[in-house]
Parts: structure tokens; C-alpha cells; sequence
């Protein structure tokens, strides 16, 4: 993959010397760097969409200050600056960063094949490639469970070679953050989104310039230097998302979470994730962790629907590893010894999560698919 022409925009961009772009992907995966006018945003670089994984995309408006805080702080947090390998699309923020960071460093990243889809075997191919003895990438839950999972002994020794790999897209669960660090890998998990420049958060610690606090909602709030300028086109997407305290510019998540007493954060799920079914209050991200905790469950996706007995019913899209092997009743009955009450009236079980590009979980997309089965019923 070519991507010279790309990181040449995205450096005139950074400088000042040309105008933001917005990386797009066209159908045979190559990269092209497309110029956005960008009115009412000074210093703006680059521009990146959201996932869409909960609606349409919102085009985030990130600038130069934004941009070169959050890449001076990352490389604090990983006590260096080296090479990176991309992995990710990199039409999205994680995508994207991996090259701003590499320009500000002045180091060539390097890119795996990902014609053929991400696969331990190009991803090995790549990370062999790598010239610098530092190097970093950066990868979402799935990759890094394929990744742990390929038998070759090839992978897991070049794996070991990353001296930081940045985890983030979708929640880890504890079992595979426990099978890295068994494996001795180097694993950061990172937290934040488009409008914070990416990860602003590591291993529960908030970067260098960023802030973090709970609003009265149980929301997260985000603020300092890496919080993006706003969205594109959408000032009242913009003004119900971000605002200014103090000098400080802050943007509203959508997830709950705390804060221990070192200033160490706790995601505890998305706002809208709180199910109402049959007037109990039941959160998704517990339901999820615990069916997660079940023997052959590999990962899980939880969600209400509508339901004329319940108002809501709990429903659970689980991935598992051999869908023959028990009936969904069975992971019904195994569910409601460990839940109770809160246990999925509906569960659809497949062999792994419907996932957007960069990762992250399709939740419209399950959703509509429990929606449908749980109706059936």
C-alpha cells in the first residue's frame, strides 16, 4: 500500500501549509488524503468521522494543537517515540493517529497487508518488516485475540518485540488483558474516541494535559488538550457535546464511570446501556461481564428490546467457541444460575460479534438482529 501521497497531505496539514484532510478508503483498500474545507475552525488538520456505531457519523474537526498534545503525550506515557506498524483502517481516528505520531517523530511507519482482512500471518509478515528498534502499534480486542490465538510461534515472538502495544476500539475483557500479560506483552489499554484525538486515557490514567472527572449524571467528561474543535457542519451536535469551563475545553461521553480515590478511571458502560425490564433497573456491562466470565463464551454483546410483557427484555448476542456444542438453551439456563432475574430472555449465539471497520462492536446492527429474534419467540 502506498501511502506516501497520503502522509505528504497530512504533513502539509500539520505545518500549516496546506489544507485539512479527511483520509477516505476507496473499494481496493488504497488510501487517498481528500482536502475538507473547514469554515469557523482555525488550525484545523484533520478530519475524522465517528464509528456511526450508534447512529450516523459525526465529522470531528481535530487541529494541529490538538493533534501534536496528544502525540507528545503518548510518547510520555510510552517513554519514547519509534516506529509504528498500522494496522487499523485508516479512514478512523486510531488509524489516522498512527501516522500523525510517526510524522511528529520523524519515524516511516510501516503498514500491513490488509487486502485480505487482518490475519495473524500479515500481521507477522508486517511486524518482521519493522526496521527500528522501538516499535509500537496499536490494535483492537479481536486482532489481539487472533493474534494470541494463532498457533505459530512466529507471531507471538514478534509480538513480544512491540515495546507498546495500544489497546482500544471496544471494551478488553479481563481474560484476554490476563493472556497478554501471561504472554508477556507489553498491552496498554486505552480509552476515549475521534473527539479526544483517540486514546486519552491509559490503563486507567489520563494522559499528559488531560482531564478527567464525573459529571453529576454518572457521565465521563473529558477535557484539556487533546478534545477536539468540534463537529463539521453540526453546531448543535457540537454545542450538546463539548464545552468550555475555566479556560479548559471538555467533551461530554456517553459512558458511565468513577473515579477511585488516585484519580484512577473505571468505565462502567454507556449511559444508554441502563436496561429497564419489569421496573428493575439492570446495567448491560454487568450482564455482558459475567456472561462473558461462562465457559466457552468468548465475548458477548447485550442489549434491551422491546418487549410487550417486560417493557424492555435483556437480550445477548454471545459468540462462542463451538456453537454446536450447547443448545441456546442450555447457555439460557447457564445464564439464569449466574443472573437471575437479569438473565437474557433471548440469546443468539454465532461464532463472533458483528464488528464495524475499526473494530469496534456493530450494536445497530445486533441489536435489529435480537430485536427481530426476540419478537419470534
Amino acid at each position: 500500500m502506498d501511502i506516501d501521497p497520503v502522509l505528504k497531505a497530512l504533513a502539509a496539514a500539520l505545518h500549516g501549509e496546506g489544507p485539512a484532510v479527511e483520509i477516505i478508503v476507496s473499494a481496493d483498500g488504497a488510501p487517498h488524503a481528500i482536502a475538507v474545507p473547514t469554515p469557523g475552525f482555525e488550525d484545523a488538520a484533520v478530519v475524522v468521522r465517528t464509528s456511526g456505531s450508534t447512529g450516523t457519523p459525526k465529522a470531528t474537526v481535530l487541529g494541529v494543537e490538538e493533534l501534536a498534545a496528544s502525540s507528545m503525550a503518548t510518547a510520555m506515557a510510552l517513554r519514547g517515540e519509534g516506529q509504528w506498524l498500522l494496522a487499523l483502517p485508516l479512514q478512523f481516528v486510531a488509524g489516522v493517529q498512527v501516522l500523525v505520531r510517526s510524522l511528529f517523530a520523524g519515524t516511516r511507519p510501516w503498514v500491513m497487508d490488509l487486502s485480505g482482512g487482518f490475519t495473524p500471518e500479515a500481521f507477522t509478515t508486517a511486524a518482521e518488516e519493522l526496521t527500528d528498534t522501538t516499535r509500537f502499534t496499536a490494535l483492537v480486542p479481536t486482532q489481539l485475540q487472533r493474534l494470541l490465538d494463532s498457533p505459530s510461534p512466529e507471531t507471538l515472538a514478534v509480538l513480544r518485540r512491540f515495546n507498546g502495544i495500544l489497546l482500544g476500539g471496544a471494551p478488553a475483557s479481563a481474560a484476554l488483558l490476563g493472556a497478554a500479560k501471561d504472554a508477556g506483552l507489553k498491552v496498554v489499554s486505552t480509552y476515549g474516541s475521534a473527539e479526544t484525538c483517540g486514546g486519552c486515557v491509559y490503563d486507567g490514567t489520563p494522559l499528559e494535559g488531560v482531564q478527567v472527572r464525573i459529571d453529576d449524571d454518572g457521565r465521563i467528561l473529558l477535557g484539556g488538550d487533546t478534545v477536539a474543535s468540534g463537529y463539521l457542519d453540526a453546531p448543535e451536535a457540537s454545542a450538546g457535546a463539548f464545552f468550555e469551563e475555566d479556560g479548559v475545553r471538555w467533551y461530554r461521553t456517553n459512558d458511565l464511570g468513577e473515579l477511585s480515590a488516585d484519580g484512577t478511571l473505571t468505565v462502567l458502560g454507556r449511559a444508554d446501556d441502563v436496561i429497564v425490564t419489569g421496573g428493575v433497573k439492570a446495567s448491560a456491562a454487568f450482564i455482558q461481564a459475567e456472561l462473558e466470565k461462562l465457559d466457552g463464551v468468548t465475548a458477548a454483546f447485550v442489549a434491551g428490546v422491546p418487549s410487550r410483557e417486560w417493557g424492555q427484555a435483556v437480550a445477548a448476542y454471545v459468540a462462542v467457541e463451538d456453537s454446536s456444542a450447547e443448545s441456546i438453551e442450555s447457555y439460557k439456563a447457564r445464564s439464569q444460575d449466574v443472573l437471575g432475574t437479569l438473565a437474557p430472555k433471548t440469546i443468539l449465539t454465532t461464532d463472533g460479534l458483528i464488528m464495524l471497520p475499526n473494530g469496534k462492536p456493530d450494536r445497530l446492527a445486533m441489536i435489529e438482529l435480537l430485536t427481530e429474534v426476540h419478537q419470534g419467540e
